[in-house]
Formats: C-alpha cells, sequence, structure tokens
C-alpha cells in the first residue's frame, strides 16, 4: 500500500511512513550535522512541510552512484570510498524534496527543491541515527530501495523537531 505520509524527527533521527493513518514503515536515518535550518548555504536539513517533487533511480543496482541526480555507471564500493574520501555519497536512490511553505522552505534563499534536499542512501558503513548529513536525509540502500517503492511522486513529507514517539498514530486500544 503507498503511503500518503512521510515524518522526520530531527532529534530521534527517525523516519516512519503512514498509509491512511497506519504506520508502514519505520527507519533510522542521519540528518545534518549543521542542525535544523532553511537557509541555502547552511548545510542544515530543513524543517516543515514538504512533497516528494521527483523519484530518481528506479530500476539502478544498489548501491549505484549519483552525481547530479545522474546515475554514474557505478556501484559504491570500500575502494571507491578510499579513492575519493571526500565525496558525499549518492547512492540507490534519491526521492527529491520541494517545499510547502512560501517564505519558510520554499521560495527565495531557503527553498529545500533549490537547496537539492533528497531523501537517499549511504554507504553502509555510515552511521544512522546520528546527525552527519550535509542537509539531507540519508538512509541506508536497503531502507532507501524499500522506501521508494513505496512512495510516490507528491507524497507529504514533514520534518519535525519533535521525538518520533510523538507523531506516531496512536495504538488501537483494547478493554
Amino acid at each position: 500500500m503507498p503511503l500518503d505520509q512521510i515524518h522526520i524527527s530531527l532529534p530521534s533521527q527517525r523516519l516512519i511512513g503512514l498509509s491512511a493513518g497506519a504506520l508502514v514503515c519505520d527507519y533510522p536515518v542521519s540528518t545534518a550535522l549543521n542542525g535544523a535550518g532553511e537557509r541555502d548555504g547552511s548545510g542544515c536539513t530543513p524543517r516543515g512541510r514538504h512533497r516528494i517533487r521527483a523519484r530518481i533511480g528506479a530500476g539502478q543496482p544498489e548501491g549505484a552512484v549519483f552525481i547530479g541526480r545522474r546515475p554514474t555507471g557505478e556501484v559504491w564500493s570500500p575502494a571507491m570510498a578510499a579513492q575519493y574520501p571526500a565525496r558525499d555519497w549518492i547512492l540507490s536512490r534519491i526521492l527529491w524534496l520541494c517545499g510547502e511553505e512560501p517564505g519558510f522552505n520554499r521560495g527565495g534563499a531557503q527553498d529545500s527543491q533549490r537547496r537539492y534536499i533528497y531523501l537517499h542512501g549511504t554507504p553502509d558503513d555510515q552511521p544512522m541515527g546520528v546527525a552527519l548529513s550535509h542537509g539531507c536525509i540519508r538512509l541506508r540502500n536497503h531502507d532507501i530501495l524499500s522506501l521508494f517503492e513505496l512512495t510516490p511522486a507528491g507524497c507529504r513529507v514533514d520534518i519535525h523537531e519533535q521525538t518520533i514517539e510523538s507523531l506516531l498514530p496512536p495504538m488501537n486500544q483494547t478493554e
């Protein structure tokens, strides 16, 4: 069942995906080392309401390397990492975000889309649950592959400064 909403918690470093209010997926992530913020050049993860603008990489292998949203034909390996130690690896799939809040994360010097803010795969040797990215939301390669299959273009994505527990749907309670 396709997701209709994704929530990302900056303090919890987790992503949850919902369909019709039901929890479908829950993944650890890595957001920006520089924290939350919307300004271009800040290296921060933008907050607020977004949509998936584009889904990039369908059919590419796990670990496919992307530069400028285009696959290079390479597949990440530890040897590649050693050869290019300064590269910020964008792997496997890209879900490109578009801000939905004019003046906050859309338009001007704080436009999430023009900042190239993505949900994307990262090398499996990178820690999850720790803020280390340059602004994007990083996921394990197998997690971004699963999320990509569940997520249609246009899916709502909310990036919060609340804990994940406050974002989870209420559990069915029995008497």
